[in-house]
């Protein structure tokens, strides 16, 4: 039987953490991530938050069986370092967490990307259980993505095969993204991209579906032109890398009743699949499975 293991999620609002054995969580709490003032001044934080609950659990670091980070960005898996990251968390790459780990609580350490771990998490417990080719999407602040083709999750020889989905180019005409390309799906339908348009009274996507659902046009264009962006997202990922499946999850679906039905309808019209249809189905744990992905990292590396 293994041992539990501690669990964090750093996305760009808030950091979930959680004390995760087997396919249950025990116990989880979160806190705001502060992302734009670092990660380093948010350590302390992480480091109250994961004691409370081992007093919950009664629970000391010998019952651990480590720590996993589900971070985003670009991540060395084998050097367990953050290589780079978009905006969110900037200090990152310069932290030895490892270190802090270590140091903090005597316990093994492992990170990955959040949207590798987040599929993980499906594969392993979630929808995709029976299933050796699986990609996720992720709609959320950005746009994330993660592969894994004939039951290997795909890392690629410099960490980013199958993450960068998000800026696949879809308009070659378009605007700078955050990358530095040009027309990215996350420069043409995404939450930071809402955001940074000040001429327009809409922070989320909630707001937006809402909206458009009382005839707002403003409203209406944007959740059109989203929506065309995101089957255009799935379509090159099922190019991409041939799934039975693709699993989409993060914050924007909460408007998934909407988001599902036509990316399902364009990938059917428009993905070269003569085999048939690839599935397009919810998470089975949208605000967990990232935290389910690295319990399964760290009993692996134990192994």
């Amino acid at each position: 039987m293994s041992k539990p293991v501690i669990a964090i999620d750093m996305g760009g609002t808030m950091i979930k953490i959680g004390i995760v054995k087997e396919d249950i969580i025990m116990s989880s709490t979160s806190i705001s991530a502060d992302s734009g003032n670092g990660l380093r001044q948010r350590l302390p934080h992480i480091e109250g938050a994961v004691k409370d609950l081992m007093a919950q659990e009664n629970l000391s670091c010998k019952d651990i069986a480590g720590l996993g980070i589900a971070s985003p960005g670009i991540i060395d898996s084998n050097r367990k370092k953050i290589l780079s990251i978009d905006k969110k968390f900037g200090d990152a790459p310069g932290i030895d967490l490892e270190d802090w780990c270590r140091r903090t609580f005597d316990l093994s350490f492992c990170i990955e990307n959040d949207a590798r771990a987040a599929l993980l998490g499906e594969w392993k417990y979630g929808r995709a259980t029976d299933l050796d080719n699986v990609v996720l999407m992720s709609l959320g602040t950005g746009v994330g993505s993660a592969a894994i083709v004939e039951g290997q999750l795909l890392r690629g020889k410099h960490f980013t095969a199958g993450i960068l989905g998000g800026h696949f180019v879809i308009n070659y005409k378009g605007e700078v993204c955050n990358c530095g390309n040009k027309g990215c799906v996350e420069t043409e339908a995404s939450t930071w991209k809402l955001n940074s348009n000040h001429k327009l009274p809409l922070s989320d996507y909630k707001a937006v579906f809402q909206l458009a659902e009382e005839g707002d046009s403003a409203a209406l264009a944007i959740r059109d032109q989203s929506l065309e962006v995101w089957a255009a997202c799935a379509i090159n990922l099922i190019h991409a890398y041939d799934p039975e499946i693709i699993i989409l999850t993060g914050g924007i679906m909460g408007s998934g009743s909407h988001i599902i039905p036509y990316i399902r309808q364009q990938t059917e019209k428009h993905a070269w699949t003569p085999w048939g249809n690839v599935k397009i189905e919810a998470a089975a744990f949208p605000s967990s499975s990232a935290l389910y992905g690295m319990n399964y990292l760290v009993n692996s590396q134990n192994k």
